[in-house]
């Protein structure tokens, strides 16, 4: 959609009309919510949340008729859009003709997702158990692997987001962590690769990975490998960086893994259907994990679902001994229909081939350029449609632009970048001296080049902080 010269009227991509909410109904909206919503992660008299009136494809609206492309779509789950019609007829006509059932019992859209997912999954995992979310899929993977190995430790990287339910959080690395640290006390964490500023003084990726195994094993080996159950590793480290593995990293953790008798879960919660241009981020770096955490992309988000899928070794243990775990909502009708829509959404359209393209031709070249351009760029990286535009002081130094987990003045700078991006019709995703580019999979490449730019001239007030 654009805005006409009404802003209270929106033309959508067919050239159909369509009325924003009256411009007053957005007083109610924010007295509703600062009176009565109580958000996530935020000190609640210090925010003032946007109302959102509209979205469609890869933008949405406020109230005033002001436009956004969503560079971060919404938490990097909104793979398919605003209002993507197959997956809105998709809940629809499931309400009308079975709105919920137990989990205790077999439901066809249910049942049909499950099989959608085994088919794109790595060859041998054919079963998937369904959560609500990302963090709940992470618990239950962990519960899994600990059932079947009898042991308690988990490994996970700092630099990590794993969730914020209880064992979720404890597994997290990043400052999220730091007010609910003895939750679960299972967990050790480990440094994982990130050549740019590698904590092995690392020359190469190659060196990197090297090193990082090695690092890897010996915190094993202090921890007592016979008390590890499991490694959890987001494939393509998300909110934290987007860390992409170097060459063999991820073979060498499964081979590890192997080693001691250790389950490796793939965290995919953020990279899995499509981000990365594949149905699963290890596809990409040939690696075979036990476990396969998702949630985000499996439906855009429309309803909550997420899910864990299980390797046969591990499914079998299960096959005469109960599974000590469940929840009420696992695998709703309403979000199974949704997921269904998207499998036949990605491949009518060839989402999976349009994401490496976008990503190959358009968004690498363009990032490259602005580490060339700009002072405040020290590195690029990503792949497919997830990039991290890591903003430094100083390229010689890489100093950040603004401190590990800055607040108040001491982020100003990088608030500074945001309010410009806003400025000019993007709403980004940053995370500490980072903007991530992670937009709506279904973006058009017109859209796509018109949000760059915007970024592209919202890094040059990043530049007037470097030194």
């Amino acid at each position: 959609m654009t805005v006409t010269t009404d802003a209270a009227r929106l033309i959508d991509r067919h050239g159909e009309a369509h009325a924003l909410p009256a411009a007053e109904a957005e007083a109610q909206v924010r007295a509703d919510d600062r009176a009565h919503v109580f958000h996530s992660w935020s000190a609640q008299a210090l925010i003032d949340p946007v109302p959102v009136a509209a979205g469609e494809g890869s933008t949405f609206w406020d109230y005033q008729g002001n436009a956004y492309l969503d560079f971060s779509s919404q938490l990097v789950n909104l793979n398919l859009g605003h209002q993507q019609p197959d997956l809105v007829a998709a809940i629809q006509q499931q309400a009308g003709r079975l709105a919920t059932i137990q989990p205790s019992m077999a439901n066809d859209v249910r049942g049909e997702l499950a099989r959608l997912i085994a088919e794109v999954a790595p060859e041998g995992m054919e079963k998937v158990f369904f959560t609500n979310g990302g963090a709940d899929a992470n618990e239950y993977a962990v519960r899994m692997a600990r059932t079947v190995t009898g042991r308690r430790k988990v490994l996970s990287m700092y630099r990590s987001y794993h969730g914020s339910t209880a064992t979720a959080i404890s597994m997290t690395g990043d400052p999220r962590r730091w007010a609910n640290d003895t939750v679960d006390n299972g967990t050790v964490r480990f440094f994982g690769p990130y050549l740019y500023r590698s904590a092995f003084h690392s020359e190469t990726l190659e060196q990197e990975s090297q090193r990082a195994l090695e690092h890897l094993e010996q915190t094993i080996q202090l921890e007592g490998p016979t008390t590890i159950a499991a490694i959890i590793i987001e494939t393509v480290v998300g909110t934290n960086g987007v860390l992409v593995p170097p060459p063999g990293y991820l073979q060498g953790v499964r081979d590890l893994c192997d080693r001691y008798g250790i389950v490796y879960i793939a965290d995919e919660v953020m990279v899995g259907f499509g981000r990365l241009g594949e149905w699963f981020g290890v596809d990409a770096f040939d690696a075979k994990p036990d476990l396969i955490t998702f949630a985000k992309g499996v439906n855009s988000g429309y309803v909550p679902l997420g899910g864990v899928v299980i390797s046969d070794r591990i499914a079998s243990a299960f096959d005469t001994v109960p599974f000590a775990g469940g929840l009420t909502y696992s695998g709703h009708p309403l979000a199974c229909a949704a997921g269904v829509a998207t499998f036949e959404v990605f491949r009518r359209d060839g989402i999976l081939d349009r994401v490496r393209d976008l990503g190959s031709r358009i968004v690498e070249p363009t990032l490259q350029g602005w580490r060339e351009k700009h002072p405040s760029v020290g590195e690029v990286r990503g792949q497919g449609l997830f990039w991290a535009v890591e903003l430094v002081r100083s390229k010689e130094t890489r100093e950040p632009l603004v401190p590990f987990n800055a607040a108040g003045a001491d982020a100003a700078p990088m608030g500074a970048f945001v309010a410009a991006a806003k400025k000019g019709g993007v709403w980004p995703f940053v995370h500490f001296n980072r903007t991530h580019i992670a937009p709506p999979l279904v973006i058009t490449e017109d859209e796509l080049v018109r949000g760059l730019s915007a970024i592209d001239a919202a890094l040059d007030v990043a530049d007037g902080y470097t030194v």
